[in-house]
């Protein structure tokens, strides 16, 4: 039965604050410096200071502006990595998160209108189509799906397909395309209810997608076929491409073997036993393309991973809840690093595998790891590479505690070279147990 809130509860509380003096002063603090102001603790960037014993030299931070490229950002800064060392390019030599970004949007088109097909004899209030419609698209990936990207399209240089301002800015162009695939999603379930053959949907469907190149086109720009690369290395030598693919620059320029590289999560809530994959329902963006299959290791097999990538000498993708213990401007991820529960005398305590039952945490972010600080044989801290431009953080990078990766990283991707036999062999044979579609591992960084 249920029970409201009385007025005589309200005096009881009001007066139980009141009597206690420490408050008035707590109050004060916070109403001036709001919550996470007055409950800083700068020890967090005394134990935490930027200096690590496996350092990465990845020179610039990238900046992904007012848009969700996190995931992108972070896939082409690790193979630019290798790119500016093997070539010699400046510090300023980025690969094409514009381009990535276009054939994303109109591959995650396609994905929607196949999902919406798939799902149309079901209600509209559904969980599925419920789930479909609620965001039709959007900017956030996953790794697996950047690389069917990647194997699809290729990848160019910046300077060939420069950023626009729908790419920096993604909002308006999110919301008319959204809304444009809803309206699509009315057409194509009202063809299929009323009896449409296979062949006159197939048609609808091409319609549409010639609409959504087109509106891409004309607001991101129109995606390279061939083109010309030219580059004066760190010694000033000239170096040209000419009449060259995106795929061809992509075997020439990066050369990365992408079945080699492997995500690797850490999920400890009871229906993800560890050393088991899974993949996620409805969750892609290429039809055809590479999915989403994950790993799911204990955290010391996934720091082990990759300190070992780390140690090669190559940078990691990797992904986490970029909310909770954060403080931009000091460049930390520190657990503690704001004590709000201390500060207002409550206890917000939750494990790792709650916060992903209640829906208190998810992955939300992707960045790279480029060092790592370990003492006595033991990680301590990690070095990690953003994407919010160099205003952000300690030039545009950030010092993440070991602590707070226990607790809010959830994604890495590394080689198949560093996995132990056992896990390499379950990655490789095992058939993936397929998740629903809002379980928190499919979330979109």
């Amino acid at each position: 039965m249920s029970k409201e809130i009385s007025l005589e509860q309200i005096a009881n509380f009001k007066n139980n604050v009141e009597s206690q003096p420490g408050n008035a002063i707590i109050r004060r603090a916070v109403v001036n410096n709001g919550i996470y102001g007055t409950a800083l603790d700068k020890k967090a960037s005394i134990d935490n200071t930027p200096v690590f014993s496996i350092d990465l030299d990845t020179g610039k931070v990238a900046n992904q502006k007012q848009s969700g490229r996190c995931w992108m950002f972070a896939a082409l800064n690790t193979m630019r990595h290798d790119i500016k060392d093997m070539f010699k390019l400046s510090e300023e030599f980025q690969l094409s998160q514009s381009y990535t970004f276009f054939w994303d949007k109109f591959e995650k088109a396609n994905y929607f209108y196949e999902n919406i097909i798939k799902t149309a004899d079901e209600a509209l209030d559904s969980r599925k189509v419920a789930f479909l419609l609620a965001t039709p698209q959007q900017d956030g990936g996953q790794w697996d799906m950047m690389v069917a990207i990647i194997e699809k399209y290729g990848v160019v240089p910046q300077a060939v397909y420069p950023e626009s301002q729908a790419s920096s800015a993604s909002h308006e162009l999110n919301v008319t395309l959204n809304l444009k695939l809803r309206h699509d999603a009315v057409i194509l379930r009202d063809l299929i209810a009323a009896g449409s053959t296979i062949d006159q949907i197939a048609v609808k469907k091409n319609e549409m997608l010639q609409e959504i190149y087109r509106f891409l086109s004309l607001t991101l720009g129109e995606p390279p076929v061939k083109f010309d690369f030219e580059y004066r290395d760190q010694n000033q030598v000239y170096h040209h491409e000419r009449d060259i693919t995106p795929q061809e620059y992509y075997q020439k320029f990066v050369g990365w073997d992408l079945n080699e590289y492997v995500s690797i999560i850490n999920a400890p809530t009871t229906d993800k036993p560890y050393n088991h994959t899974y993949g996620v329902e409805m969750l892609g963006n290429v039809v055809g393309g590479r999915a989403v299959r994950h790993l799911n290791v204990e955290m010391d097999e996934f720091k082990k991973l990759a300190i070992k990538q780390l140690s090669a000498g190559q940078s990691v993708w990797f992904g986490v809840d970029m909310g909770p213990q954060i403080d931009r401007d000091q460049g930390l991820m520190v657990r503690g690093v704001h004590r709000e529960g201390e500060l207002f005398n409550i206890d917000l305590a939750m494990s790792k595998a709650q916060r992903l039952d209640y829906g208190q945490s998810l992955m939300t972010h992707a960045m790279v790891l480029t060092g790592v600080d370990i003492v006595d044989g033991q990680p301590t801290k990690w070095k990690v590479e953003n994407s919010w431009g160099e205003k952000v953080g300690k030039k545009g990078y950030f010092t993440m505690s070991d602590a707070w990766m226990d607790e809010f990283c959830y994604q890495i991707v590394v080689k198949k070279e560093f996995l132990p036999d056992n896990l390499k062999a379950v990655y490789e044979t095992e058939t993936a147990t397929l998740l629903k579609p809002w379980d928190p591992m499919g979330a979109l960084a």
